[in-house]
């Protein structure tokens, strides 16, 4: 099935914060916004689980997600790729 059939998904690029659960890893997503009023830059983290089929990810890595169905109570994201193992 081609993407264009699938429809627009989100892609998402964060570090893997925790790896103990089975086919699941949890990835801190990394933002910035600047204070609409004072101007000082605040950095946000959205910590997302995601879905490792092959449990082939580890704390550290830069990982890229793609949303999907809802897999579980938590989990709508999965592993797309390993950008960059940690070292």
């Amino acid at each position: 099935m081609s993407e264009e059939a699938r429809g627009y998904r989100k892609e998402r690029i964060g570090t893997v914060v925790s790896d103990k659960m089975d086919k699941t890893i949890v990835v801190a997503i990394k933002s910035r916004k600047t204070h609409p009023l004072y101007g000082k830059t605040i950095n946000y983290t959205n910590k997302l689980k995601a879905h490792d089929e092959n449990n082939e990810a580890g704390v550290g890595d830069t990982v890229k997600l793609m949303e999907t169905r809802p897999l579980s109570k938590d989990k709508r994201w999965r592993l797309v790729q390993i950008v960059e193992k940690a070292k």
